[in-house]
Order: C-alpha cells, then structure tokens, then sequence
C-alpha cells in the first residue's frame, strides 16, 4: 500500500477495497474498480474517534454519537477539515465518509500503516450485494489490486450510513448498524 497498491480487506460489516489516504492514483484505481463518480463518497476508515476527529469537524453533539457507537458497522458523512485533500472529498458540500470498524485485521492494518485507509465498499458494477469469499474476490479481482486480505466471510450487510451534517441525523443506507441511537426509524 506504501508503493501505491489498492488492496481488499475485511470490516466488520463487508469486504472493501482499500488504499492510501494521500494516493490519487489509488483513489482513481478505487473508483474505476467500483465504476463511481465523484459524488459518490468514500470513506476513511479509522481506527479511533480520535482520528475521526482530525479528518472531520465534530461537534458536541457529533461527538457523543460517534463515542456511542465506534467501533461499529457505521459510516458517518461529516464535514471535512483540511486535512482531507479536496479530490476525496464530495464536491459540492465538502464531506467525507468516515468509519470505524469492529474488526481484529483491519485494526491491526491500521496500527502498521499509522494512518486512515482510503475505503470504498466492495460491491462490482452491476451488482446489488458486497462480494464476500476471499477466493472469488481474487479470481475476479487478481488483476486489479495487489492483495486479498483473507478474513473470512464478513457478511453480506453494508454498514449503515449516516449523514450527521445536519442538525438531525439522516438515514442513507440502512445497513448491519441499528438505527436506535440515532432516533432514526426505518419503515
């Protein structure tokens, strides 16, 4: 990943596709994989609140949702600082997605590479689910990224996406994580 190399890795909800934070060439490499534009956010993956903090603006409220519910299958759109470069952040209203997943290989990926991962769920064009098996993700990706990371199957459940920009917390995608500590119903 330090030489520029986009990898596939498990979390805690589903396998994603993952690169360096400041590699422009592994975030074109990401979103020519999953076929998505620049609208469509990508995550940071993290490995505490307090780095989330230092990649978005948080405030108190934010803050004790966040601390609630990290680590956990969650993705949070926020406001981004100026530590996230501009070309990873959506275009028009300047955020970003950010996690923090509950999983053993992912955490220890992040304590080696002392930095957040540049993430995108895996799901391929044309598809609706993540792809979930190790070996097939290789066969149909081998000549894409540099590594599977095989952790076994994850899931098939998307993290749940919430975008706390608002004063309100919105629902974007439901996903494995609950609604509850939002306040949020999904019909």
């Amino acid at each position: 990943m330090r030489a520029g190399g986009v990898i596939v890795y498990p979390t805690d909800s589903c396998y994603a596709l993952g690169g360096r934070l400041g590699d422009k060439h592994a975030m074109t490499r990401i979103r020519a994989i999953r076929q998505v534009d620049e609208n469509h956010h990508l995550t940071l993956t993290c490995r505490d609140l307090s780095e989330i903090s230092h990649y978005a603006k948080v405030n108190n409220t934010q803050y004790r949702l966040l601390k609630a519910t990290t680590p956990g299958c969650y993705t949070f759109i926020l406001q981004a600082t100026r530590e996230v470069p501009r070309r990873l952040q959506h275009p028009r209203r300047n955020t970003i997605g950010l996690r923090v997943p509950d999983n053993p290989v992912v955490q220890a990926l992040l304590a080696e590479l002392n930095e957040p991962l540049l993430s995108s769920t895996l799901i391929l064009p044309g598809e609706g689910l993540p792809l979930n098996d190790a070996m097939e993700i290789r066969s149909r990706l081998e000549h894409h990224v540099e590594l599977v990371l095989d952790g076994g199957a994850c899931g098939l459940e998307m993290s749940t996406v919430i975008d706390l920009t608002d004063d309100s917390p919105e629902l974007i995608r439901a996903g494995k994580g609950s609604l509850a500590p939002f306040g949020i119903t999904h019909e």
